[in-house]
């Protein structure tokens, strides 16, 4: 079993910064890939990121490419979402995931991650 516990959201203006923080336990983490998923109010849960297991791999939704970036240290467990030039649109909650199905399943909507985070409200103001 895989824990995942999200933090660094917040309220902030349009064009600012966030960097959200996702720390798992689990001696296998190395072995999973990871994905950051969001939900607004009144919309289905959404595919935001995704990276592999070492790294080489990433995945980003159209809406945040050259915006967002997501990252990984397996040494310490962690998994972060870059935020920048931010916009009302990205308001949502954001949800750390894991999963044992390469990092394409989750761009694709194919597979869904094993394991899911609490989430993490994160509000960009206009």
């Amino acid at each position: 079993q895989v824990q995942l516990v999200e933090s660094g959201g917040g309220l902030v203006q349009a064009g600012g910064s966030l960097r959200l923080n996702c720390a798992a336990s689990g001696r296998s983490f190395g072995s999973y890939s990871m994905g950051w998923f969001r939900q607004a109010p009144g919309k289905e849960r959404e595919f935001v990121a995704a990276i592999s297991w070492s790294g080489g791999r990433t995945y980003y939704e159209d809406s945040v490419k050259g915006r967002f970036t997501i990252s990984r240290d397996n040494a310490k467990n962690t998994v972060a979402l870059q935020m920048n030039s931010l916009k009302p649109e990205d308001t949502a909650v954001y949800y750390c995931a894991a999963g044992g199905n390469g990092p394409s399943y989750y761009y694709t909507g194919e597979r869904a991650p094993d394991y899911w985070g609490q989430g993490t409200q994160v509000t960009v103001s206009s």
